[in-house]
């Protein structure tokens, strides 16, 4: 639209912080599909109306502000460019924006925030500078960070981004289920498997007999995260993975983690099947160090099955400090009692809520 139509009813207009929030919300359309690059939107303004929007669709495809500008065309010049991160002033799979902006002879750009990427930090804003044009930095960056939380804790640790997710019962016992809607189009489940680029979980939740096709995204066209399976028994190597097999290709997405104390047969068995990453225990550090090694920017910690199966896991996440979110699905039943084997104490920020019909969801920072 050229109204701002596009940003949420009931957004109130006040200026360069109404057209950042669209940047937001144009970024956001390629949930899934950017990484390792950011999200990023960008909005053209002229004489107070958008005549120019677009965003980065995919890594490797031209950034937001490029989009922009074609859609605007000629009518760009002395226009107001807001870009929801710092553009680039580097070549790499694809042209320098900042020379984009400049040869469209705008006249001002607002930048959400500065790209954490050493490559890129503040050089292009300097560049824009240099060539006359007024830039402004900060606008909504809070909310510019939020939308690349993982891509800008992998720039600022060289790890990716880890969240994890957990159901729990009305009277606060582990669950080791998830709730049907969640799994379907549009439910949290579904999307968060569309956001991450990786998920780790237990042999037991993968191979559950709730979906055909475990662990994968419903959302349409949805890239899939890697599967990153701990504590694969022998019985489910030679039983349910040749059923699998034929439900999807498993052996493209899926890493089933050895051990030291896994039997020559045990490797055999499951090489036929998946990737297979050896470790001498079992390390959630070195499961993101391998991460990290492919490009991967954030994984979701799936907290389902035999508890046992993550304990070590949970306790090295909260001692090393590499969990940055949290994810509670609360269901409408009362939990059997479970004996808890794993006692951390951490403080949750940012704590949100959202119902989902008869559920309620708790989202918070670590």
């Amino acid at each position: 639209s050229r109204d701002g139509s596009g940003v949420k009813p009931g957004d109130e207009f006040d200026g360069d912080g109404y057209y950042m929030r669209r940047c937001v919300e144009l970024a956001k359309k390629a949930t899934g599909f950017t990484s390792p690059n950011p999200m990023v939107g960008c909005v053209i303004v002229k004489d107070g109306e958008i005549i120019g929007e677009g965003y980065h669709p995919k890594a490797g495809q031209p950034h937001a502000e490029v989009f922009a500008i074609r859609d605007a065309g000629e009518d760009a010049e002395n226009g107001t460019a807001y870009v929801s991160l710092e553009p680039c002033n580097h070549y790499g799979r694809t042209p320098p924006c900042t020379e984009a902006l400049i040869k469209a002879k705008l006249r001002r750009v607002v930048v959400g925030m500065v790209d954490p990427n050493p490559i890129v930090a503040s050089k292009g804003v300097n560049r824009l500078r240099d060539a006359g044009i007024e830039v402004t930095v900060g606008v909504e960056e809070e909310l510019c960070k939020r939308l690349n939380e993982a891509y800008i804790h992998r720039m600022l640790t060289g790890k990716p981004f880890v969240a994890m997710r957990y159901s729990m019962s009305l009277n606060g016992h582990l669950l080791n289920q998830i709730s049907k809607e969640a799994m379907e189009f549009g439910g949290y489940y579904s999307k968060l498997l569309k956001e991450y680029d990786a998920v780790i979980i237990s042999g037991e939740a993968f191979f559950s007999k709730a979906s055909s096709l475990p662990v994968m995204s419903s959302e349409p066209g949805a890239n899939q995260p890697l599967r990153i399976v701990l504590g694969v028994d022998k019985e489910e190597l030679e039983t349910e993975i040749p059923a699998l097999s034929h439900n999807y290709s498993a052996s493209e997405a899926t890493i089933i983690i050895s051990t030291k104390n896994s039997s020559v047969e045990y490797h055999r068995n499951a090489q036929q099947w998946f990737q297979i990453l050896s470790l001498d225990r079992l390390s959630l550090l070195a499961i993101l160090e391998h991460c990290n090694s492919r490009g991967l920017c954030s994984v979701l910690l799936d907290f389902r099955g035999e508890s046992r199966v993550f304990e070590d896991v949970l306790k090295e996440g909260f001692e090393e400090k590499l969990f940055q979110k949290v994810i509670v699905e609360v269901l409408p039943i009362l939990g059997d009692y479970q004996e808890a084997h794993l006692k951390v104490d951490a403080e949750v920020k940012n704590l949100r809520t959202t119902f989902l019909g008869q559920s309620v969801l708790l989202e918070g920072y670590i």
